[in-house]
């Protein structure tokens, strides 16, 4: 399916529209609010989305970021994970997800000589690799057992996510398991990593998946950590991440013209500026470039972030939101060989391809970042969706052998850039380039594309550019700190409740929201409709 420009997505509200009233207006055309308003509309509800960009999918969009170069990335989010297939099904989505061989390739230099981790292909071949780095079975055995956990747990806790919130106790029954519960809910999931690996390589890995876009240590007590990982291991009930054929855009085409085909009005270019509300009913003023107006509605949906929730209905704000990272997109001529020549680049860059993340180097760079350092040997991981889904490339560029590399850096706090975002940018992305020719046959730099300007197609976003470009509070990637996924004080039925009746959280920010999964939008549609009823 080819993805639908957004270029077509934008248009006009009409003065009637924009003064009359809706059953539900929704404050953002993000994926989520996307999926709130498809599901509303769909029961027959009347809706209203008001996006402040001239296009919607928020963070989850296919863009051309090259001069004059037909390929559309995924230009800040970039791999499925958590999206439910209820969801899919329910809102008959066209979409197509395709799945990847290779989980992931780790390259180190070990007894002088340039080695690595090739995780896929099948359990003899990642057998034989991990007996290859480490000496032994016994790392891939451990391996093997802690998967085997993970997976007991994401079949359990994956399908509570579109269900109203369980209580702790209720979802540690249905986990049913109390070492994973210990594991993964109640110790630093550093204790789980050291128990059960040796291998400083083979930890780094694992451990990964706690740190995407959360700045935390291994063994933090507050368990961030451990929030990260989680969501990260029990997406539809396996952890497995997905390409999208056709770039993030292709979801987020396919959930506008879901929502519109049910008839859910969208307007683009038309930023939500107050809520005004008395519990029953509500007024949303909104400003676009023919000027403001005013829409009544029963239900105010926002996807934007806690933050801009406050800022809208007046409300004490949260506290403050800090994203960690670096995002990197760039499109190559050619993939570059590798210094470890028993692997095929076409399968290293595959699955994800982790830069400088052994155990104790992601301990280090975390402790370089907290005392306001860069880290000298920056973390990261890079992964080609073109080798999955060359279908964001032009017919041309794929005959030419072209390639795209997006690249997610590790332990970059926001307040790092506070002082000079630009230069500590640039700097960042030279410490974390050479991380990765370290590793390489070749200088990435030589393998680079030329735009239609005679620049190199590589660009790089920090999370201040991230608040600016996207409205993310501080650059963070879930709005604010991952939450466990069951009911505490204050978070309501579904997890997505305001303190206002009538005022729901449907964005990134609510609870178990975070990536990629429509959760979030389907629960607080799931929270109007039970409210309709009584």
């Amino acid at each position: 399916m080819a993805a639908v420009d957004h270029r077509v997505l934008p248009r006009t509200m009409s003065a009637h529209e924009g003064s009359r009233s809706y059953d539900a207006v929704i404050v953002g055309g993000g994926h989520n609010g996307l999926v709130a308003a498809a599901y509303l509309a769909r029961a027959g509800r009347s809706v209203l989305v008001l996006e402040r960009l001239g296009h919607t999918g928020g963070a989850a969009v296919s863009t051309r970021p090259f001069a004059g170069v037909d390929a559309r990335l995924s230009r800040y989010s970039y791999l499925v994970s958590l999206l439910p297939a209820k969801i899919v099904q329910d809102l008959g989505l066209d979409v197509r997800l395709r799945t990847r061989d290779i989980s992931s390739y780790t390259p180190v230099e070990r007894a002088g000589r340039p080695t690595g981790l090739l995780v896929g292909g099948g359990e003899r071949r990642t057998r034989e690799a991990f007996a290859r780095l480490t000496g032994g079975d016994r790392e891939f055995d451990a391996w093997q057992r802690f998967y085997a956990l993970t997976g007991r747990v994401a079949r359990a806790v994956f399908p509570t996510l579109t269900e109203p919130l369980p209580t702790r106790e209720e979802l540690r029954r249905r986990v049913d398991d109390e070492d994973a519960w210990r594991a993964l809910f109640e110790e630093p999931v550093g204790v789980a990593v050291e128990e059960r690996f040796s291998d400083d390589l083979v930890r780094g890995v694992v451990l990964t998946d706690a740190l995407i876009g959360t700045f935390a240590d291994a063994h933090d007590p507050t368990l961030a950590q451990n929030r990260c990982f989680l969501y990260h291991v029990i997406g539809g009930g396996t952890g497995a991440w997905d390409v999208p054929v056709g770039g993030m855009g292709a979801l987020t085409d396919a959930l506008a013209r879901a929502a519109r085909d049910a008839g859910a009005v969208i307007a683009t270019g038309h930023e939500a500026v107050r809520v005004d509300t008395d519990g029953r009913s509500a007024e949303v003023t909104w400003r676009s470039a023919d000027g403001e107006g005013v829409a009544a509605a029963r239900h105010v949906l926002v996807g934007a972030s806690p933050q801009a929730l406050a800022a809208l209905t007046g409300d004490a704000p949260p506290s403050p939101a800090e994203g960690a990272q670096l995002k990197v997109n760039m499109l190559l001529k050619r993939l570059p060989g590798l210094r470890d020549t028993s692997v095929d680049p076409r399968e290293a860059f595959a699955g994800t391809f982790h830069i400088a993340e052994g155990y104790e180097q992601l301990a280090e760079a975390h402790a370089r970042a907290s005392a306001g350092e860069l880290p000298a040997a920056p973390p990261s991981e890079i992964y080609c969706h073109s080798l999955t889904d060359p279908t964001i490339l032009g017919p041309d560029l794929v005959a030419a052998g072209h390639h795209t590399l997006t690249l997610f850096g590790l332990h970059a706090p926001a307040r790092l850039f506070e002082r000079d975002n630009d230069a500590v940018r640039e700097e960042l992305l030279r410490r974390t380039l050479a991380q990765l020719d370290a590793h390489l046959a070749e200088p990435l730099a030589d393998c680079l594309a030329i735009d239609a300007d005679g620049r190199p197609c590589i660009e790089a976003k920090s999370p201040l550019d991230l608040e600016r470009d996207l409205g993310l509070p501080g650059g963070n990637i879930f709005h604010r700190a991952l939450s466990w996924p069951w009911a505490q004080e204050g978070t309501g039925r579904w997890g997505v409740e305001t303190r206002h009746p009538n005022v729901l959280l449907c964005g990134a920010g609510a609870v178990r929201g975070g990536g990629v999964s429509g959760v979030p939008g389907h629960n607080a549609a799931m929270a109007v409709l039970e409210q309709d009823v009584r």
